[in-house]
């Protein structure tokens, strides 16, 4: 598996950073924020502390210990927060902002490595490492959903899965810890019940196409080309179907030693992913408009999907710990991991920042 790391400069976006250039009509999201009651919340924090202008808060912390920031890019344009938030990151004093390519189970490896210092992504492969004693944190929520199983005509149910054959993108990636949940919360064994083949993305999809495979998981856009072209059905779609969607699916997730010795970077890192969330659920025209113009998706109309079907202010809402316990005990009982939820927790997570940062962001 090859990684690429790609730099970007950081010039403000006036498109994103300006609430003003935008009209002002009301516009209501999943969450059931209007406008108003968007602008209401940003007045009362700091039009800063939501769309990343300067705010008391934010002057009155010590620059970031490093400028520099290595975040990971993977197969989904579900990690649009850490995308359209560049402009955010600038002003949090990130001035070098790097993005580490690759797919399947490398993110996590990444991030244990130090190669990646924070990133957002789907929790189960970190809880695999942290099981495993690995050097990586979680530090709070993301968004709902975005992993989806797509099945033949053969595959109505996950419990069809038996006996057929499913392609993931990687080992331990994403798409493999899903699947191993999903089928372990029916009593399903995926080291015995199923034939699972590993391809990168663009041919896994294509092998579900022509027949090849029974099922695959998959993510926006490769879920939503799927579905466009009647390919297959959907037999389950973390973001509606429960209990997935009561949880978290993406995660914000760091390097410990970075953590350690960076408090400050992370705090004003992480407070660039959220403010950025917001605006992905309030603004999704835009932050759709911003990953094509920036080069992380193609499809402009793929990308507004992503951005109004994906709840991204539920970080305000969900508790990350639920999602925690909840992953770790369908992969203890998976077979996958040895460590029982407290441990996990305990060892792994690490919620002060999160909580200070609601209380600023007013959450």
């Amino acid at each position: 598996m090859s990684k690429k790391t790609t730099r970007f400069s950081l010039g403000f976006d006036p498109t994103i950073e300006n609430p003003k250039a935008a009209p002002q009509t009301k516009i209501q999201n999943r969450e059931g924020w209007s406008r108003r009651e968007f602008l209401s919340t940003a007045a009362l924090a700091g039009t800063g502390a939501l769309l990343g202008l300067q705010s008391d808060a934010l002057a009155a912390e010590p620059p970031p210990e490093t400028k520099k920031l290595t975040l990971w890019r993977g197969d989904s344009i579900c990690q649009a927060p850490q995308f359209v938030a560049e402009a955010l990151f600038a002003s949090e004093g990130f001035t070098e902002l790097q993005y580490l390519k690759g797919g399947g189970g490398a993110v996590a490896k990444a991030v244990a490595s130090g190669e990646v210092q924070i990133t957002q992504v789907f929790v189960g492969p970190f809880l695999l490492r942290i099981d495993a004693g690995d050097p990586v944190v979680l530090l709070g929520g993301g968004h709902v959903g975005c992993l989806e199983l797509f099945g033949n005509d053969r595959v109505r149910t996950v419990r069809d899965l038996k006996g057929k054959t499913v392609v993931v993108y990687g080992l331990e990636g994403p798409g493999h810890v899903f699947l191993t949940i999903v089928m372990a919360h029916i009593g399903l064994d995926h080291r015995k019940d199923i034939t699972l083949v590993t391809r990168p993305p663009a041919e896994a999809v294509r092998l579900f196409e022509e027949g090849k495979v029974d099922a695959v998981i998959a993510n926006p856009p490769a879920s939503q080309e799927l579905r466009a072209e009647k390919v297959g059905h959907v037999v389950v779609n973390s973001t509606t179907d429960r209990p997935w969607s009561q949880y978290f699916c993406c995660m914000v997730v760091a390097n410990r030693e970075f953590v350690r010795k960076h408090p400050v970077a992370t705090k004003r890192a992480m407070r660039a992913m959220l403010k950025s969330a917001d605006i992905c659920a309030l603004e999704p025209d835009r932050a759709a408009r911003t990953l094509v113009d920036k080069g992380f998706t193609k499809r402009y109309d793929y990308a507004l999907q992503t951005m109004k079907e994906l709840p991204y202010g539920k970080w305000r809402e969900y508790d990350p710990e639920d999602t925690v316990r909840f992953y770790s005990l369908r992969l203890q009982e998976a077979g996958m991991i040895k460590s029982s939820p407290q441990k996990i927790i305990a060892q792994g997570t690490d919620w002060r920042f999160l909580k200070e940062l609601k209380k600023e962001l007013k959450a």
